[in-house]
């Protein structure tokens, strides 16, 4: 399987890594009224470290001082971005959490961006984070915009690690490296908070469903598309991480799309085309 992801193109791979990642949203739904959100972080970080570092097999004694420096942040980032997104879509709905978690990766383009045409890319697809977001709506948790927030720093901090490991590292063992140390963070939360005790074999399935495309695929193709794209536009093509959010949301919870969600879909499909076609390779 892991050559498999390994061969796809870095642009597909982002793409795939989308989608994989909101089928699995689905997933994690079902599992937050049973176990919680904590318990279903853990659940999903835990599993998918047991299952990367059983395929890609790293080696941590030949892991050498300036790889360590850079892949244990990484971990870290990667497994708190994790549960405080979770913390987040627990109090406000899950568009507008991705909606702005968005905005560690929009803020990663401005700042690398050198061209004015990259600005244009970037400030349309902010004007689909404006439209997508139910900014008029009453009763929004202050503390799930807040987690959302700081799931999207913590989102920015991910992808600019993940494009330094990315070149020092082979990608398949620093993510197996790196989820090890998200789970060491983050399990602990979901024993602690005693989610886990609820737990089911089919529960265990819908972890592993949830740890192999929220976590193992995504992350396997992102790594591999960090070390061939530029930061930029990376974060640019993940802009379609709202209008795939809002997509599984109709199709698997049956909400319907509003013209102004609808027409935040185009501009972010655009944005990410236009940065695409007109990135330097």
């Amino acid at each position: 399987m892991k050559n498999k992801l390994l061969d796809i193109p870095p642009i597909p791979a982002v793409l795939f890594a989308i989608i994989s990642v909101q089928s699995g949203a689905a997933i994690a739904k079902s599992l937050f009224p049973v176990i919680g959100a904590a318990a279903t972080a853990s659940l999903r970080i835990g599993i998918s470290a047991i299952l990367l570092l059983a395929v890609y097999r790293p080696n941590l004694f030949q892991i050498t001082p300036k790889q360590w420096k850079i892949v244990i942040p990484y971990g870290l980032s990667l497994g708190a971005m994790n549960l405080i997104f979770y913390l987040a879509i627990e109090r406000i709905p899950i568009g507008l959490a991705v909606t702005l978690e968005f905005i560690g990766p929009l803020l990663v383009a401005v700042f690398g961006s050198k061209r004015f045409i990259d600005y244009l890319w970037v400030l349309l697809a902010a004007a689909g984070i404006v439209l997508i977001a139910p900014w008029t709506n009453n009763g929004i948790d202050l503390l799930g915009v807040l987690f959302a927030l700081l799931a999207g720093a913590l989102w920015a901090a991910y992808i600019v690690l993940g494009g330094k490991i990315s070149k020092i590292m082979k990608s398949g063992e620093a993510v197996a490296t790196g989820m090890l140390f998200a789970s060491l963070l983050i399990v602990p939360f979901g024993i602690i908070g005693n989610g886990l005790n609820s737990l089911t074999p089919t529960f265990f399935y819908l972890g592993l469903a949830l740890a192999l495309l929220s976590s193992a695929i995504p992350f396997t193709l992102e790594m591999k598309a960090l070390g061939q794209l530029p930061a930029r536009t990376f974060s640019i093509l993940m802009s379609l991480e709202p209008a795939a959010a809002s997509i599984c949301a109709f199709l698997f919870l049956q909400e319907h799309l509003t013209f102004n969600e609808v027409l935040a879909v185009l501009f972010v499909v655009i944005a990410s085309v236009g940065s695409t076609l007109t990135s330097k390779s």
